[in-house]
């Protein structure tokens, strides 16, 4: 069978390797310039990354919904998020480096400073369209990484109420950056 724009998302789901392959010659140029923009202080991280998404994809395309969005917005999505989560993970490394060696080089310094501005600014654009106690709850949640169970005893709210107003934020940013101007470039 011949894999093209009109069947790749159904035989990946049909877990047809051939589709991967369409995708990754069809898309790869756009998840490596997302990637690329998001990571571009910390080139070894890229390529794993470019890898992960793809990864997700093969893992997740039973989530995608074309009636929400395009095809190329949904990966662009991926690859934005998998480079902050790759942000994330090298300064948590580092941090963790740095505690054990207190003597970390001022390079490695300037470097962590620069990649916290840039995941702190990327953390920013994409919480805006929440409100301040949404945004609170999400920084708390994925930056912070706390446990629901000790934001609803820091903040009052049940758990329930918390899930949802983090579905709901969850929504408006998928909204927000699917119907971005600058993914709309990608569409070809």
């Amino acid at each position: 069978m011949k894999i093209n724009e009109d069947n790749f998302v159904e035989q990946l789901k049909f877990r047809n390797e051939k589709a991967l392959e369409y995708v990754i010659d069809n898309y790869g140029r756009i998840v490596k310039s997302i990637v690329k923009k998001h990571l571009f202080s910390l080139q070894d991280y890229q390529e794993e990354c470019i890898n992960d998404v793809f990864l997700a994809v093969w893992e997740n395309i039973e989530s995608y919904r074309p009636m929400r969005s395009s095809f190329v917005n949904w990966i662009a999505g991926i690859a934005r998020y998998k480079a902050i989560d790759y942000k994330r993970k090298y300064l948590k490394r580092i941090q963790t480096e740095n505690l054990e060696d207190v003597t970390a080089g001022e390079e490695d310094r300037e470097q962590m400073k620069m990649i916290e501005e840039e995941l702190s600014e990327e953390m920013e654009e994409m919480l805006s369209c929440l409100s301040p106690e949404d945004r609170e709850l999400f920084m708390k949640l994925y930056v912070e990484e706390m446990e629901p169970e000790e934001v609803s005893r820091q903040t009052g709210m049940k758990k329930d109420v918390i899930y949802n107003r983090v579905s709901r934020g969850r929504r408006k940013i998928r909204k927000l950056f699917s119907t971005q101007k600058g993914e709309k470039s990608y569409e070809q």
